[in-house]
């Protein structure tokens, strides 16, 4: 299948593309700049101005709608302003451009990726209005709404280390869910083809900030002054009702602790330390060999933030 993909650059994007690869998809992406992939077809093209859509979708079975304004992460945990000029159309106004060209083209599944919180927050009009677009464009279609992801939530901390002090407001419920997770979730529901519903998909556990920040600067072997904040704006306010987190099942496996603390990687010498010796009895002519084998089987953001 031919997949037209958005936000093939981003956090969740870099996921997808592979696990959409090893599906045996064929993905056409729409880029600003020109991108190092070459199993990937690249188009020349801008989602918040319409360049380059209608050539990208042209001919495609499938769209996978990734690129997103990432507020919902920076926003939430920083509470700071500054959002790139032109990002704020990606959500309504490119996702419509997008439904547009799909629509023309005969695309036979949008699968749009938007964020938990969406139908239920105020301060996520834009997420719901690009939803809107999707669920009235008359196509067969498919929304998905995550939780915050790990590699996202994992990046603004990483940009705060620079100060001795982080402040936390422990009243704001998160719930990471890790991207690789998010992105085997979007290729399992473009196999079952469109739903025409909405469904969520969030991360195994609900953290508090002090537990979320805790355990990221245990991880990271850092300390930090972690001062109680309370978080202004309408987003915290959602998130700290609930809005942005989900009881929809199935969850994701992977947890936060997991995420930060992943377990070794085999070393080089791992192949020869775990190969059976001749005289072993893997290796016997009564025994079967293979019964004793050792072995195994892994934007738009500013516009694209990622």
């Amino acid at each position: 299948m031919l997949i037209m993909l958005t936000g093939a650059t981003g956090t969740l994007g870099r996921a997808a593309v592979p696990a959409l690869l090893r599906a045996g998809h064929e993905i056409r992406a729409l880029s600003r700049e020109e991108q190092p992939r070459r199993d990937v077809t690249w188009v020349r093209g801008d989602l918040a101005t319409g360049y380059g859509v209608r050539e990208a979708v042209a001919g495609c079975d499938a769209v996978v709608h990734l690129a997103a304004l990432d507020r919902a992460t920076a926003g939430d945990l920083l509470s700071r302003p500054g959002t790139a000029p032109g990002a704020l159309t990606v959500d309504a106004t490119g996702t419509r451009a997008l439904v547009t060209a799909a629509r023309e083209a005969g695309v036979t599944h949008l699968l749009h990726v938007s964020a938990v919180g969406a139908g239920r927050s105020g301060p996520m009009r834009r997420r719901a209005e690009a939803e809107r677009f999707v669920r009235e464009s008359g196509l067969p279609f498919t929304i998905l709404r995550v939780t915050h992801l790990h590699q996202r939530l994992d990046q603004v901390l990483r940009g705060l280390t620079g100060s001795p002090v982080l402040p936390v407001d422990r009243s704001l419920p998160w719930q990471p869910l890790d991207a690789g997770e998010a992105a085997a979730r979007v290729t399992g529901l473009l196999a079952d083809g469109p739903g025409r519903a909405v469904t969520e998909y969030g991360g195994p556990h609900v953290l508090a900030t002090s537990e979320l920040v805790r355990t990221w600067l245990a991880a990271r072997g850092l300390r930090r002054l972690c001062p109680p904040l309370r978080y202004p704006g309408k987003v915290a306010a959602a998130q700290r009702k609930g809005a942005l987190t989900t009881d929809a099942m199935p969850r994701g496996r992977i947890t936060w602790h997991d995420y930060l603390n992943p377990p070794p990687m085999p070393s080089e010498d791992f192949a020869e330390e775990h190969t059976a010796s001749p005289t072993s009895p893997a290796n016997q002519p009564e025994r079967d060999p293979d019964r004793h084998v050792y072995g195994g089987d892994e934007g738009y953001q500013r516009p694209t933030r990622g």
